[in-house]
């Protein structure tokens, strides 16, 4: 056993210790060590190297905190796993990759090397298709570089889409119009506009045409030019759909594709637009492809848990159905023998 000591300031103590220490407990039970503290002044207690590592991890949060960050648990779960793979430097160069403010004036960044990525192929491609579980900010930060780019000048305007496909049957006995019952499925990309534009400001650009929210099928014979499109949940496009979007895009758009293939509401086997996608332009220059994964999930951990818990039950799955059956049954007649 060795002791150690580090300085952290008293005005960053109950940011990076969290609430009634819930984050320096999180560090003590994942790395075995002991964290006391007296004024500025955190000893750390364990083996040499678990010592070490969280030495390593609370600085990172300091200089997390020392940004102007609330350090969440995502932030140290996340810090933690980086620092396993000694790469936790890394999360604070992330923490400087600013995307835009919300309406309330809070910061929008990629908190994960996913998410980072993720943003950089935006920036330097035409299209990116941005693929992976619930949870990992595919279409928030799409949202956001869209918001970005219009208040820039960069396109005149946002269109945001999504595939209704049960905008038929299942929908047809709800009262109001066609747009009414289709809402309801477009409400996620209406809440993450109001977050980060304003609700007024929303308004505002809506009226004016400037904004458009609507079902995938309102594309068809359309030509986007000087737009920012993103199209949400298109697992749930099929191949015709996937390919009458992409064929809409016009000059000075940019498109972003988000999905998560392991979410389809398609009916029992009709084949995804997004998978077909991925085979058929992985190769195409301007096009770029970021798959996010359990480790950039940033809700509550216990969504990651839930995911990479799936992630691993699909998996054995798999292997099941792929193991070969040997053998016949005992009583079984051989082919021929009748």
């Amino acid at each position: 056993m060795i002791e150690t000591m580090m300085n952290i300031p008293l005005v960053h103590q109950k940011n990076i210790f969290g609430e009634l220490d819930v984050h320096a407990k999180r560090i003590e039970k994942t790395l075995h060590v002991t964290i006391l503290a007296r004024e500025e002044e955190i000893k750390i207690i364990g083996e040499d190297g678990p010592v070490t590592n969280a030495k390593r991890v609370l600085n990172t949060l300091v200089d997390l905190a020392s940004r102007g960050n609330v350090i969440t648990e995502q932030n140290v779960q996340y810090t933690l796993a980086m620092m396993m793979e000694h790469r936790e430097q890394e999360v604070v160069e992330i923490d400087k990759e600013l995307v835009c403010h919300t309406v309330s004036g809070k910061p929008i960044k990629p908190k994960t090397l996913g998410q980072k990525n993720y943003v950089d192929k935006i920036r330097s491609n035409m299209i990116v298709f941005g693929i992976g579980p619930a949870g990992t900010g595919k279409t928030y930060l799409a949202m956001a570089m869209a918001i970005d780019a219009f208040k820039n000048d960069e396109v005149s305007r946002i269109i945001l889409t999504r595939p209704a496909i049960e905008a038929g049957e299942k929908l047809g006995f709800l009262p109001g119009d066609l747009q009414s019952k289709i809402d309801p499925y477009l409400r996620p990309l209406y809440d993450a506009l109001y977050q980060i534009m304003g609700a007024e400001a929303f308004a505002r650009n809506s009226e004016k045409g400037l904004i458009e929210v609507a079902p995938l099928a309102y594309m068809r014979g359309r030509t986007l030019d000087n737009a920012f499109i993103i199209l949400d949940e298109a697992q749930n496009t099929t191949p015709a759909q996937m390919k009458m979007f992409l064929t809409r895009i016009g000059f000075g758009s940019k498109v972003i594709i988000t999905g998560d293939r392991t979410q389809k509401d398609l009916p029992a086997g009709q084949v995804s637009g997004l998978d077909i996608a991925m085979k058929v332009l992985k190769d195409i220059e301007g096009i770029g492809f970021e798959y996010l994964t359990s480790k950039d999930v940033v809700r509550h951990p216990l969504v990651q848990r839930i995911v990479q818990a799936y992630e691993e039950f699909e998996k054995n799955q798999g292997k099941k159905m792929d193991k070969p059956k040997y053998g016949r049954r005992r009583n079984e007649r051989k082919p021929g023998n009748e």
